[in-house]
């Protein structure tokens, strides 16, 4: 379809479809990353070490439950057409897992329940996502997705600190001085004692998603129903079939998708084991490293809105190639960086304090969270341009599988390094055997660079 015949949505419309990364980014910043994840870990399972494992058993149950279902769904709705229907139910269901979240209490004698809310809650907001991203291309033109993907993750990254800022300084209260960040007692009579500050981060993000998704189901355009629903499963089961077949003939689309594998796994070990770092090498607090995600998410948001204007300009393919670059920077700023030293030069010596590290650390972390902003937004935007409209969906799954089939990549690789430089014949330090330990993100990233080239963006008409 040439752009002058293309329907824009209306105004109200685009702005519901965009509140959607608003509605949903407390789910990642509360639940997965700084509020319920450590709080589950250290208070509701047995011990910390019991609390990572079945952590990572219930994200790794629900991450492959997704992988293996998201292409199926996603060929199957194209094949039927309107998107909110899929959204509305996943919806449903990880409202459900994040309100059951409330009632994982310190020292929960019922796990399974617990794990089973972690499961509902990832399957259901990762799903209604996959269904969310495929309207994307039908609200405005081919040249104006870049800035709509950009902005929309931008406003997810605000929506994320907004909350985590009401968590942590209203809500939360910390068990030894009754107290929440911002020094106040907590709202509604938490218990800080019970730890229900941080189990109220469940509800709270169910309520806040369904809420803010509402716009989207009411004013948000959707595609019109292509055929019978009752072949529908049969002809996207044919279609993803025949997808699949082809997968390795089609370089560009293929090569995208194995790229987009490799930086996203480097990305996402990045954001992983970012605290770990600067807690091991830097001997930083749990503030310092609240400090530093805060910023990481802060800028984020500047980077994706910067990174889709970006994109507009000059197409995808270049805003994810130089944040790539920006990420390996910053991976060997971060790995040159200790106590004493800065870019492998001595800044202050052993034992004296220096401000200059954890200055450059911080420095690292917000070009981090920029640079992550863009090529998370870009991507979108990119992956459309592989497909055809009416294949959009069973695209977003794919790209659901190849991020969820890798995931284990990046920590495992970590883990081998550490262990690898840590043994007693390289006779490393423990600093220096961690600082090693992360090099193979810089690898993930030079790998999914290399592969690239080959992708093609869509030719466009750039606005004026």
């Amino acid at each position: 379809m040439a752009e002058a015949e293309f329907k824009r949505a209306p105004k109200r419309g685009i702005w519901g479809w965009m509140l959607f990364d608003w509605a949903q980014q407390p789910f990642h910043t509360l639940i997965i990353t700084f509020v319920f994840a450590p709080y589950f870990a250290a208070a509701v399972a047995p011990d910390p070490t019991k609390g990572q494992e079945l952590w990572g058993y219930a994200t790794g149950i629900g991450g492959l439950i997704i992988a293996l279902s998201s292409p199926v769904l996603g060929a199957i709705a194209d094949a039927s057409g309107p998107r909110k229907p899929w959204i509305l139910l996943f919806s449903i269901v990880g409202i459900i897992g994040c309100w059951m979240l409330w009632f994982a209490v310190p020292g929960s004698q019922e796990m399974a329940f617990v794990m089973l809310a972690i499961v509902l809650a990832l399957i259901g907001m990762e799903f209604a996502a996959v269904f969310n991203n495929a309207m994307m291309p039908d609200l405005v033109p081919r040249s104006e997705l870049g800035r709509l993907s950009g902005s929309a993750w931008g406003l997810g990254y605000v929506g994320g600190i907004i909350s985590l800022v009401i968590v942590l300084g209203l809500l939360s209260g910390s068990p030894t001085t009754g107290k929440t960040l911002l020094g106040l007692d907590p709202l509604f009579g938490f218990d800080p004692a019970m730890r229900e500050g941080d189990r109220a981060s469940g509800p709270l993000t169910a309520m806040w998603y369904a809420i803010f998704i509402l716009p989207m189901f009411l004013f948000t355009p959707d595609v019109v129903r292509r055929a019978a629903s009752k072949g529908a499963v049969r002809r996207g089961l044919a279609q993803l079939g025949a997808t699949l077949r082809g997968l390795p003939s089609d370089r560009s689309y293929f090569s995208f998708l194995l790229s987009s594998m490799f930086y996203r796994d480097a990305l996402n070990a990045l954001y992983s084991f970012g605290g770990i770092y600067a807690a091991g090498v830097l001997g930083w607090s749990i503030i310092q490293i609240g400090v530093f995600g805060i910023l990481a998410n802060l800028t984020g948001a500047i980077g994706a809105w910067l990174g889709g204007r970006a994109d507009q300009a000059w197409g995808p393919k270049p805003v994810v190639s130089i944040s790539i670059l920006v990420l390996s920077l910053c991976c060997l700023l971060v790995i040159s960086t200790t106590k004493t030293e800065v870019l492998f030069m001595t800044v202050a010596a052993e034992g004296a304090d220096s401000t200059i590290p954890d200055i450059m650390f911080y420095i690292a972390g917000a070009l981090i969270g920029a640079a992550g902003g863009s090529i998370q937004a870009s991507s979108r935007t990119l992956l459309v341009d592989q497909v055809d409209r009416d294949r959009v969906t069973e695209a977003f799954g794919l790209y659901a599988l190849s991020g969820k089939a890798t995931t284990f990549i990046g920590p495992l690789a970590i883990a081998f390094a550490t262990a690898f430089f840590a043994s007693e014949s390289f006779g490393l330090s423990p600093v220096d055997a961690q600082r090693l330990g992360v090099t193979p993100i810089i690898v993930l990233f030079v790998v999914g660079l290399a592969l690239l080239p080959v992708v093609r963006t869509r030719a466009y008409q750039k606005p004026a």
